[in-house]
């Protein structure tokens, strides 16, 4: 009998799935240091971003979906 395929935990919090099959995950630059950086900015990087598709694979390999 054959173990199963434990997801990556860490991966699992990170991205996440839309129902085309495309992942997504947070942008950086976010956390910390934000009052040098312009409002402009600030507002581009909210919200999710797709991953690109050369990662796709290997993403969804960890989080099993």
């Amino acid at each position: 009998m054959k173990n199963k395929m434990k997801s990556h935990r860490g991966a699992k919090k990170r991205f996440k799935c839309t129902a085309s099959g495309k992942a997504l995950h947070k942008q950086s630059h976010r956390r910390h240091i934000l009052t040098k950086k312009p409002a402009k900015r600030k507002r581009h990087l909210r919200g999710n971003a797709v991953v690109h598709a050369s990662d796709r694979r290997s993403i969804q390999r960890m989080i099993n979906e």
